[in-house]
């Protein structure tokens, strides 16, 4: 039985849902019915594609890290530095193709967040030249980086963005470039960093020129290059461009190449330098040993910095939880700590709130995540530490953020060079005159700076005579670290057995 007031409810239920349907707009017509779902069959099978490309994306590189780490375990011959080489430039790859994913995912959400540090302008231009050039030599194309002979050592700006945007334009010019040659460019006035990208490529048809910047787009050309990609490269390098407050434009005509330019504000926190003046890794520091305190759960973590904090001279004790970590803090005196946000137990937040209690402001805390979203701390709560660093660190830049906080006084290689000289005479006897032509040779490539050819120069050098063995492997230093000055120094001052 059905009450008069259920029945009015049902009622007034009824009319509210006519009154919704006859207020509804409705569609123009039948075509703006099929553009539309055209528009989300195309996006359908555009995130198709996508998924089947990705997963060769992340197993290309997956597979060279698990092939190399075999070989070297296995005790196969492979040469280690080769083998780091390869699984570094993999691991690069795969952290690039995760932050697209997460970038993407980000822009849809309308969820962005900036990160303007003081970074190192130069250097990170040269580290992305650094990845692609062997890759580029690899496919016979000349590839170069010209950088202006005086710009601010230190601008400040978003360095994960930047390299990210960088790396997706310079990929794509080495991926769809068969021959010719590939420059990257850095300009600056004004506080306004301008990089551009050029290359001798297909080129873009003008009809395209918008389409490549949309999600999983491609470029649309012959060959294999079409079938590699995730289609997301340029449409990242877009978003982040934009959210930056920068500008990205494209200079293109098929068969002649492209030019891809990015502008952005990148203010100067120091004086102008000379870049004639050559800047190297530091060795050491001047003043009292300074102590740091590692805390991760992550023990091949712990490992990695505990060697690399211990060859530039720090004393460093480590943790594998909070409550270790705190109890060693309260035990002793530590200059700095890196901790990892993420662990069992006690978050990193709550470790770093623990110990800024205990210690102020003297203690340097510096944290580390693999989740972006962690660099502004826990929320409605004062910043408990004075730096953020995104997992995988590049450990340069850890580096460069120790001494910041601690204000040190960096020793460098150049500080060293009686160590160079030791390596170089012991190169001295029976050098063979093959390898005197390969230094030579060499010699000519530093100066012109033809990257490309110095890696296969160096190899050259090392198989024509063992007993150049050590000078090789500083050369490959100097050209992992894209440091053609220093490598230029250390040809010029062979001993005279090498003239």
């Amino acid at each position: 039985m059905v009450t008069f007031r259920e029945g009015g409810n049902r009622l007034i239920e009824k009319a509210s849902v006519l009154l919704r349907l006859r207020t509804q707009r409705p569609p123009a017509d039948f075509d703006d019915l099929r553009a539309r779902l055209a528009a989300a069959e195309a996006a359908n099978s555009a995130k198709s594609r996508f998924l089947a490309n990705v997963s060769h994306e992340i197993r290309s590189p997956l597979n060279a890290i698990y092939g190399y780490a075999q070989l070297v375990e296995r005790g196969a011959g492979v040469d280690p530095q080769d083998a780091a080489r390869v699984i570094r430039r993999s691991a690069e790859h795969l952290t690039n193709l995760v932050e697209g994913l997460l970038d993407i995912a980000s822009v849809e959400q309308g969820v962005v967040r900036i990160d303007n540090g003081v970074i190192r302008l130069g250097a990170l231009v040269e580290q992305v030249a650094e990845m692609f050039a062997p890759l580029a030599t690899q496919k016979g194309l000349a590839f170069s980086c010209e950088l202006p002979d005086r710009l601010p050592e230190f601008v400040r700006m978003d360095e994960r963005r930047v390299r990210q945007a960088l790396i997706n334009l310079v990929s794509n010019a080495v991926k769809f470039t068969q021959a010719g040659a590939i420059r990257l460019v850095l300009k600056w006035s004004g506080q306004i960093a301008t990089f551009e990208v050029h290359d001798t490529g297909p080129g873009i048809a003008p009809e395209r020129q918008e389409r490549i910047f949309a999600p999983y787009e491609r470029a649309d050309v012959d060959g294999d290059a079409e079938r590699v990609g995730a289609g997301l490269g340029l449409a990242i390098t877009s978003a982040v461009v934009r959210m930056l407050g920068g500008e990205l434009t494209l200079e293109s005509r098929v068969g002649e190449g492209s030019r891809f330019s990015i502008r952005l504000m990148a203010p100067p926190v120091s004086g102008m330098v000379d870049r004639a003046k050559d800047r190297v890794r530091p060795v050491g520091y001047r003043g009292p040993r300074r102590s740091i305190l590692l805390i991760d759960d992550d023990l091949d973590h712990l490992s990695v910095l505990r060697t690399t904090l211990a060859e530039v001279g720090f004393e460093v004790s480590q943790a594998s939880d909070g409550q270790t970590a705190i109890a060693l803090a309260e035990r002793g005196r530590f200059d700095a700590v890196i901790c990892d946000v993420s662990m069992p137990g006690m978050s990193g937040w709550e470790v770093a709130g623990h110990l800024r209690a205990l210690h102020g402001r003297s203690l340097a805390i510096l944290m580390l995540s693999a989740n972006a979203f962690d660099r502004h701390g826990q929320s409605g709560r004062e910043a408990d530490h004075d730096a953020f660093l995104l997992k995988p660190v590049e450990l340069g830049a850890l580096i460069d953020s120790l001494g910041r906080h601690l204000s040190l006084d960096w020793i460098t290689s150049d500080s060293g060079n009686f160590r160079q000289s030791n390596v170089l005479s012991s190169c001295s006897d029976g050098i063979a005159a093959a390898a005197r032509e390969h230094a030579e040779r060499l010699k000519s490539l530093v100066r012109i700076g033809h990257v490309r050819a110095l890696e296969g120069e160096i190899r050259s050098l090392e198989q024509a005579d063992p007993a150049a063995a050590p000078l090789a492997a500083r050369l490959y230093d100097c050209l992992d670290r894209f440091d053609l000055a220093a490598m230029g120094r250390m040809l010029e001052e062979l001993p005279d057995e090498w003239r």
